[in-house]
């Protein structure tokens, strides 16, 4: 051997002695960055009177956060100056007046499933790593599943509701052309999908992504307020049938991202079991409604559904992401469409029932584990509680849908059936002017211009966007139960405060 090859492997063997971390000083660090967590996200991050947003443009924040990644380490009060930039510059979308997505608020119990699932650290994919995890996720799931209506079926969390209607997708694919799998698109006729107007993008996404084509996802109409008209869809499958087209796949949304309308599931279901077409519900939003007996209405029919995506993230405030893909078929489906059962991780001959190691039933390997944050806070306020955080969210809207009614300058683009508020608001300069020429597209510049005021102050958010003909308008939604009146006051003060000049 070279002299210096075996002083070389003499020294590293040396080093190979000692462990490469410093527990005591990692778990000093953490304790510190704990309360930085507490102090800064958890408690000044819901705190009413601090900013939701700290607004910077791009390259300001760019200089102050220090992105550059150095070849040496930097010591620990740089560190935890850099965790506070980072809480400090980002949005506080647990802020009781942070409106402007389909998730808010922060949850105690949610948050500790969500650090303990960090600290785990662990792929939810056998049981032979994630035993505790895939015990629950069978829980959580088949409690979905008996809130859609069914007694029995299978399931999976997914990483957001675009793949859980993906999944949908591609399953009501191989149930249909289970040769597919095998040879492939070609060997398949043209498929035909079937969605309305208002439905998320994620199915147009999704065809595109498995092959079947933007082109071949038919655009169903809707009526005034959101909803797919049955006798259209009827008339599309039709049409696609004329046409060559092979229809194979429906999918009805519970709670559309602007409006929050409900299509009509059981005249859905009717139609799809009379061309044998696999019924799917995209609820990622509306799905939670299930909970309330006062709301699930909005969701009759739901249960002769071949599958529905969920998103609990959103109106129950369980964190992001938490995003159930649930099946009434339980013979095994998903197992077969996805599956592949490579060696080296899902071995037939282990010593436990194999039956628990659930990870081929995703095209994921690693899947990281969603469960336990929804878990924890079921366990915490139980089935009621997440009832009245539901009922809650609704009163809250029909609150702040009178308001609007009983304010002058404010306008609802339409009466709320769900929790999506959507309004103008019509500054002073604009009121009485209806029917002239440039009044429509001057509302429409309003909205953008309330939102640039309010970040750059920091005081809330909200969304808005255009929607078909109509120019933009703010979308309001309150999930978040730490929010009270005030806030909801303040909101729509705030509203006409910071465009009352335009």
């Amino acid at each position: 051997m070279d002299e210096r090859a075996g002083v070389g492997a003499m020294a590293e063997s040396h080093w190979l002695e000692h462990p490469g971390l410093d527990k005591a000083a990692g778990e000093e660090f953490l304790q510190e960055a704990f309360q930085v967590l507490l102090d800064e996200a958890v408690r000044k991050g819901t705190d009413v009177a601090e900013k939701v947003c700290d607004w910077k443009e791009p390259q300001e924040l760019r200089e102050l956060l220090d992105l550059e990644l150095r070849s040496q380490g930097e010591p620990r009060e740089r560190l935890l100056g850099h965790c506070r930039d980072v809480i400090r510059y980002s949005v506080k979308t647990g802020h009781p007046r942070f409106f402007n997505q389909l998730f808010s608020g922060l949850d105690h119990h949610a948050l500790a499933g969500r650090l303990i699932t960090e600290a785990l650290n662990t792929s939810q994919y056998t049981y032979e790593i994630a035993p505790v995890f895939v015990l629950m996720e069978e829980v959580v799931l088949a409690k979905l599943r008996e809130l859609v209506g069914w007694s029995s079926g299978d399931g999976i969390f997914s990483p957001g509701g675009s793949i859980s209607n993906m999944y949908a997708m591609n399953v009501a694919r191989f149930h249909r052309f289970p040769e597919g799998r095998q040879k492939g698109s070609w060997a398949l006729p043209r498929l035909a999908v079937f969605t309305s107007r208002e439905s998320h993008y994620s199915i147009q996404k999704g065809a595109a992504f498995l092959g079947i084509g933007i082109d071949n996802v038919h655009l169903v109409g809707t009526d005034e307020r959101g909803k797919m008209i049955p006798e259209e869809l009827e008339s599309e499958i039709r049409r696609a049938k004329a046409q060559g087209a092979e229809p194979f796949f429906v999918c009805a949304t519970c709670g559309t991202t602007v409006l929050g309308a409900f299509d009509p599931l059981a005249a859905i279901a009717a139609v799809c079991q009379r061309h044998g077409l696999w019924f799917h519900v995209d609820a990622a939003w509306g799905g939670s409604a299930l909970l309330s007996g006062k709301h699930r209405h909005l969701l009759a029919g739901i249960e002769r559904a071949d599958s529905v995506a969920w998103n609990p993230h959103k109106m129950l405030m369980v964190g992001l992401q938490c995003s159930a893909f649930l099946l009434h078929d339980g013979s095994g489906l998903l197992q077969r469409c996805h599956g592949t059962g490579a060696a080296y991780l899902f071995q037939g001959d282990k010593f436990y029932d194999v039956a628990y190691d659930t990870g081929d039933k995703t095209p994921q390997c690693g899947r990281r584990v969603d469960c336990l944050k929804l878990w924890l806070l079921w366990k915490a306020v139980g089935t009621e509680g997440l009832a009245r955080r539901v009922e809650r969210a609704f009163a809250s809207t029909r609150y702040l849908a009178e308001e609007v009614k009983r304010r002058d300058g404010f306008q609802l683009v339409l009466e709320p059936e769900f929790i999506n508020l959507c309004f103008w608001f019509v500054p002073p300069s604009l009121r009485g002017r209806e029917g002239s020429p440039d009044y429509w597209p001057r509302l429409g510049k309003v909205a953008p211009a309330i939102k640039e005021r309010m970040m750059r102050k920091g005081s809330m958010m909200v969304g808005y966007q255009p929607q078909g003909t109509k120019v933009n308008f703010f979308r309001q939604i309150v999930t978040n139960p730490a929010v009270t009146t005030r806030d909801l006051d303040f909101f729509l003060d705030e509203v006409e405060r910071l465009g009352r000049d335009l």
